[in-house]
């Protein structure tokens, strides 16, 4: 909540209802008065049940968002190689620490590091071109929107589980390509999901506003691609329970396997094997076109995992406008590990 203290540095302000709330989410702010380019999160992080640590997109949204505020607005990131390195805390204030690379004629570097108490959670280096820059006559090429898209969710479209009907964007359940054909190897598995940002993005936040709300919903089931794809049960309680649970709970259990993809016959999955860890090790993002991401129209999101062994998985991601436009391409890799004989989590990090 907005009033939990020592979440912030100062007390958050009110939120702007000229702004879409993934700008208010996602709004840093300056702290001069401890050295230059340092910033700090303007309101309180979200920590999802369940998780480790805060919701991994806010801390790249942000460090981004940081990043922009230290190069000109003609200058547009192409680019973001980022490292979890320790879970963040939601009761504590993230000091987004800026360092000026490079400030060249047509590319700029920044390095981000997100730290708590002293120590470094998160780091990204964030390459940024200028606009224009390529000059008159390009090579150019783009994959083009699959084959088979459903059409995207009509405007006034606000369905989904209850529980995410609170968050700052949209998305429409997650579709699995050939999750049930026997004969599919899990990399020819591919997830796809219609998202979008709620509310419409201010004209004060610019391209920035935008790209950082990409930043932020790229990594939502995004890791969670490699569960999918093998069909691994991810509830913290075996399938042949969910019979016993409260109605209300077994409602919203069959609700969320739904919408992930994963269906509503909960008993199809008795017997199969379960997640005893999913956490994000890197993230990156690739800005094709970054003055065309319109985060608050919806987006068309393709995820396929190539590979996954010895503990790890890593998962592709293609982000289109809905005119068919490729905006970006991200890839994750995370720990990956499944429940032992016994039921206990598999190791720690």
């Amino acid at each position: 909540m907005e009033t939990d203290e020592g979440s912030t540095l100062i007390k958050p302000p009110p939120k702007d209802p000229n702004k879409a709330p993934i700008e208010n989410v996602l709004e840093v702010t300056e702290m001069a008065v401890l050295g230059p380019d340092i910033f700090t999160n303007t309101r309180p992080q979200w920590h999802p049940p369940g998780a480790r640590g805060i919701y991994g997109g806010s801390v790249i949204a942000q460090c981004l968002a940081s990043a922009q505020k230290t190069v000109p607005d003609h200058f547009l990131v192409h680019s973001c190689h980022c490292y979890f390195l320790l879970a963040g805390s939601a009761d504590v204030p993230i000091l987004f620490h800026v360092e000026r690379v490079r400030d060249g004629r047509s590319f700029a570097t920044r390095t981000v590091q997100a730290r708590q108490r002293g120590r470094c959670i998160f780091t990204t280096t964030i390459s940024f071109t200028r606009e224009g820059s390529g000059g008159e006559q390009q090579v150019r090429h783009a994959t083009p929107l699959p084959e088979g898209v459903e059409p995207p969710p009509a405007e006034d479209w606000d369905g989904g589980p209850e529980h995410a009907r609170m968050g700052p964007f949209q998305s429409r359940r997650i579709e699995v390509l050939r999750a049930r054909d026997p004969e599919a190897r899990p990399d020819e598995r591919k997830a796809r999901q219609w998202l979008r940002s709620r509310g419409t993005i201010s004209a004060a936040g610019g391209h920035q506003a935008h790209l950082e709300a990409l930043a932020y919903i790229s990594d939502s089931y995004f890791i969670g691609t490699v569960s999918r794809v093998h069909r691994l049960w991810r509830f913290p309680f075996a399938p042949e329970e969910v019979p016993g649970l409260p109605a209300e709970v077994r409602r919203q259990v069959e609700e969320l396997s739904e919408f992930e993809g994963m269906g509503s016959r909960v008993e199809d999955w008795v017997g199969r094997p379960s997640v005893g860890m999913l956490v994000s090790l890197d993230h990156s993002i690739y800005f094709h076109e970054p003055l065309r991401v319109r985060a608050d129209d919806w987006m068309f999101t393709e995820m396929e995992s190539p590979w996954s062994g010895d503990g790890r998985g890593v998962v592709l991601q293609r982000i289109f406008a809905k005119d068919g436009t490729l905006l970006a391409t991200c890839v994750q890799e995370g720990v990956i590990r499944l429940k032992q004989d016994g039921g206990e989590r598999a190791g720690k990090l």
